[in-house]
């Protein structure tokens, strides 16, 4: 097996391209927080708060029909566990749009 010597001229050339690289990782790091300053952990318990209403509106709403529904015309059926589900469906749906669209935002910054 050949082994290559190396010079001390690219030994420190290495060590200098990886303490560049280190630099820009941080400096790219110090500009995304000076962007983001105002987005403290309020921020993101917000943007939890807002999925988690973007499924409870919906079931809630579903389970007040389906209540509705089961008063007005009795049946076998269960139409408020029906609706229930419906609205936890359209919920997650709804959530996952807001999540999509902020992760969206987020990688267009970047």
């Amino acid at each position: 097996m050949v082994e290559i010597k190396r010079t001390a001229n690219s030994r420190r050339r290495k060590m200098a391209d990886h303490f560049t690289e280190q630099v820009a990782k941080k400096e790219a790091l110090r500009s995304k927080g000076l962007r983001h300053k105002d987005e403290t952990v309020w921020f993101g318990l917000g943007m939890m708060g807002i999925v988690g209403w973007a499924v409870a509106i919906p079931t809630l709403i579903g389970v007040a029909l389906g209540l509705w529904i089961d008063r007005t015309w009795p049946t076998q059926y269960s139409w408020a566990l029906m609706f229930l589900i419906i609205g936890v469906v359209i919920g997650c749906i709804n959530a996952a749009y807001w999540v999509r669209k902020v992760r969206s935002r987020i990688i267009e910054e970047e």
